[in-house]
Order: structure tokens, then sequence, then C-alpha cells
């Protein structure tokens, strides 16, 4: 296996906190929100997720890279993420799909690895703390340049990430045969979202996030899809107006993550940023409607504000799922419309299939739905 370049390193913390390391392969300076993921598996879907855009994901799991990267697991083009940090770097990695190692193949896309880090120390901060911005860099100590770049460094609130990385033109998905069609918008989508759509007989077209919503009443969806994304869904101010006027012509309409934020916004409600967010594929949610317990892959540091009895400022829509952790809103559906959307993942990748007949729901609700 190649040996990439390595130097001491270390990750700090806008509170000052240090933690030294060895940095492989690119060995400049990156600045980013630092989160953690709890995932045991999967870090490359997790890499690859463009919901991870401008962070630093810091794995608790202890060792990384033993099974490699191949060509069929990412959910985007390219690794997202800003850096990785974790506890070990396996050297050798083992699995018949395998095509190279972790460390070359984030060096390749010029994202730094940070090694050696107590990772269990640096979670326990976070969640004590809350998430902060930080940054990867060689050396053994922060210079003043470095800590000015922490310092300049914009926080998640206000951005709007999902036109970074949202598609520049339309393109299909799918069966062109297939008997329905769904309209995705991309504010950040990822594959596997596509691949079940697929599976459940489905051609996609996915646009771009900021696409009219006359372009897409023109293309004679059978259901609109509002996809996953990075940053803060107060910052995507172009999309409720879109998703409003879709939701008028009772379009039928499914929301995963910041879609589950945008349509909340868009009936009313209010969002905020979480102390230190859910990310991992195993958080368990709770359905109101008959008690039963998911466990679900998530990944997002806002929330929709409400509780299991009301979203303030949103009397339309009622609250279907809830966290057990922390009792946040994790689930929505209008109580006229044809529309309902999820905090979590039911598409997982990586993670558990708990949610994915969520799936066939809103397959249902469009057959329901069609003349």
């Amino acid at each position: 296996m190649t040996q990439l370049p390595t130097a001491p390193g270390f990750l700090l913390l806008e509170d000052g906190t240090l933690f030294h390391g060895v940095l492989h392969g690119t060995l400049g300076t990156t600045v980013a929100e630092v989160v953690f993921t709890t995932n045991m598996s999967g870090y490359q879907e997790v890499f690859t997720d463009p919901s991870y855009l401008g962070q630093v994901v810091v794995m608790t799991a202890p060792m990384i890279g033993n099974y490699g990267v191949n060509p069929a697991d990412p959910e985007s083009g390219a690794p997202q993420v800003a850096g990785v940090v974790v506890r070990e770097l396996s050297r050798w990695y083992s699995n018949w799909r395998a095509e190279g190692g972790l460390a070359s193949y984030l060096a390749a896309a010029q994202i730094p690895l940070l090694e050696g880090i107590d990772t269990r120390r640096l979670t326990r901060h976070l969640r004590t703390v809350g998430v902060m911005r930080g940054a990867i860099a060689a050396g053994e100590s922060p210079s003043t340049e470095v800590r000015a770049a922490v310092e300049a460094c914009p926080s998640m609130e206000g951005l709007d990430l999902a036109s970074r990385v949202t598609t520049g033109a339309p393109y299909a998905w799918g069966n062109p045969q297939a008997s329905h069609h769904i309209v995705a918008y991309d504010f950040g989508i990822k594959r596997n979202i596509l691949r079940l759509f697929d599976d459940a007989g489905c051609r996609v077209t996915i646009v771009p996030a900021q696409t009219p919503a006359d372009v897409v009443l023109d293309m004679k969806p059978n259901g609109v899809f509002l996809s996953n994304g990075p940053g803060d869904p107060d910052a995507i101010a172009y999309a409720p107006d879109t998703i409003r006027t879709l939701a008028e012509r009772e379009v039928p309409i499914f929301g995963i993550c910041l879609g589950h934020q945008l349509l909340a916004l868009t009936f009313g409600a209010s969002t905020e940023k979480m102390p230190y967010g859910h990310r991992g594929g195993n958080h368990p949610v709770r359905e109101i409607e008959t008690g039963r317990i998911l466990i679900t892959s998530q990944n997002h540091g806002f929330s929709v504000r409400g509780t299991e009895q009301a979203i303030p400022g949103a009397p339309a829509l009622e609250v279907t799922h809830v966290n057990l952790n922390d009792g946040t809103v994790e689930g929505l559906r209008h109580r006229e419309l044809p529309i309902f959307a999820v905090q979590y993942h039911p598409e997982a990748a990586p993670g558990p299939h708990d949610a994915r007949p969520l799936f066939g729901q809103f397959m249902e609700t469009v057959r329901k739905s069609e003349p």
C-alpha cells in the first residue's frame, strides 16, 4: 500500500482546546465547523454525503479505513467533508470490493486526515460545549495565522450551502419508461435516494435548488421530492415560495432532512441551530401514531422548533415522529394536503433500514393523487 506524506499535526477548536496527532496527505490549514458522527461503518458514504459540506467530521469508531474504498458506495461524485479526524487509521484494507485505501482517496481530494486523536475526549467535549469552528493544520502548535483563520471562519448559521452543492443543470435517473415521474430538488441529494426511487418504479428528474415551481409543474410530475443538504435552512430564502406554489397545486411532496426543514418553514414554522446536532446511524425515533421505535440514520445540525403536541406557527402541520433522546421533531405531515417529511434519512447509506418503507408510503400517496 502506498504510504502518503505525514507530519505532526493538530486540531485547534475555537475555544482554545488543542488536540495533537499525525496529519496525512494534505498539509495545509483547513478551517471548518467540527462535528462528530457515531457511525460504526460506512465512512465512504459519510465523507461523500453533501450534507457534510463545510465540516470537519470526527469519527467516534476507533478504527477507520479497514475495508478500503470502492466506486460503488459514494453518495455523490466526490468527498464533501472539509476534513476527517480519527483515532486510528488502518494501514491495510481487506474487502473484495475495495479498489484503494482511504488515506489515498482523501489525499486525492485534498482533504486532510488527522490521526492519533483521542476522539472519545473530543466527542465528549463537543457534546458538552457544542459544535464549534476549528482548524486542522501541520505543526506542533497553532500559529497566530491559524488562530486568526479560526476566528475568521464563518458560522454555519446564515449559510446557504445548498446553492454550492446543487446540480448545475437538470438530469435524469432511472428507467425512462417508468410509470411514475418524480421531480427531485437537489439541495445536496444522496445517490441512494435516487436508487430507491428507481427501485420503486420511478424515473427521476433532478433539478437545481433554485428551479421555479412553474418549470417543475411543466414537467408534469407525479410527485416532488425535497432532498437533504447542508447549511442553514433559514438561509435558503428562495425555497418556501416555490414549495408553497407546488403545495397549492396539491402535488404530492416528500421531504428528507433539509427538505423536512424547508417544508416546515413554508407553512410557518421556524428552525434553530442545535448544540451538537444528530449525526450517526443509531438514533431512536418514535412514530407517534403507532408507538413503533425506529433506529435511524441522521445528519443534521438544525431542527424544527416544536414538540410532540404541535409546531408553533404552523397549525396546518402535525408532528408524526419525535426523537427519543431529546424530544426534537423528527417527522411532520400536512393535515389536508398530500405532504409529509422526516428529519432523519430513510435511505440510510450508511445506517439501518427501519425507515425505508417511507418511500413506499410516498408512492402510495402518489398513486392516490393520480387522476
